[in-house]
């Protein structure tokens, strides 16, 4: 039963993290490290698994908005909808590129290495900083932006990175409309996450236990809360926070490794 909770614990983390702006794969580093929880071979499944929980509740959040990209991308008319699309697909370039063909060096990464991820905790902190103190502006995603909003993504690959926080930051520091920026941020994932869920499948397939199903089920109710949530804080300024709290954690993860190991 230890591992049952322990997994429901982790996609609670999963489904909180991966929308506010704190990195949920460091803080699933951090949890694993002081739970003691090793999924053993199946790591790599609970990780993509929690990511399509969290995914789904991206897609019953914004179920209106990807409805009308759809409409806009099956039309195949040049209006708002489709060049939307157009820029999710651009945005999304950086990070498969770097999945596909750097996977099992990313998947290195991601083994209880606290250091790596307080520093980037650290730089996560210092981004949120700075795009909290943006001009506020109605500039919508035009397609460079949405170029280096991938770029930004890409290196959110690293444990300890904020995926959101990093995307949404540079969104703001670009001059994008706040709620615009969430928006893109949120919805620009959904392709990835269900495209690597897709790939694990072809390549090992899935084996599912109880441990995955619990936390699939946390991971997806906290994650439609913390998505509305985080829409809410982004339009509001609120990212200070956030901020101040990466660096709590980001300090703590580093000293955690350098004294008590």
């Amino acid at each position: 039963m230890g591992d049952f909770f322990d997994a429901i614990i982790i996609g609670i983390i999963q489904g909180l993290t991966e929308f506010l702006p704190v990195s949920s794969s460091g803080h699933i580093e951090l949890a694993q490290a002081i739970l003691g929880y090793d999924a053993g071979e199946k790591e790599a499944q609970l990780s993509v698994v929690l990511h399509a929980a969290t995914a789904l509740s991206t897609i019953v959040v914004f179920r209106e908005d990807i409805m009308e990209i759809f409409k806009g991308l099956f039309r195949f008319q040049n209006n708002e909808e489709f060049q939307f699309s157009l820029k999710i697909v651009l945005s999304m370039i950086p990070a498969a590129f770097v999945g596909l063909v750097f996977d099992d060096v990313i998947e290195g990464l991601f083994d209880a290495n606290l250091l790596l991820v307080g520093a980037m905790l650290l730089i996560t902190g210092v981004l949120l900083f700075f795009a909290d103190r943006a001009k506020d502006t109605d500039k919508k995603v035009g397609y460079g932006h949405a170029v280096i909003i991938g770029i930004a993504q890409m290196i959110a690959i690293l444990p300890g990175i904020s995926r959101s926080g990093a995307t949404i930051s540079t969104s703001v520091l670009l001059g994008i409309d706040r709620g615009r920026a969430a928006r893109f941020s949120f919805l620009m994932v959904v392709p990835l996450i269900l495209g690597k869920m897709a790939k694990d499948l072809i390549d090992q397939g899935f084996t599912f236990t109880n441990e995955m199903i619990a936390g699939f089920i946390a991971a997806f109710l906290t994650g439609m809360f913390a998505c509305l949530w985080m829409i809410a804080l982004v339009k509001k300024s609120k990212l200070t926070y956030f901020a101040i709290y990466c660096f709590v954690v980001g300090i703590a993860a580093i000293a955690w490794k350098l004294f008590a190991s």
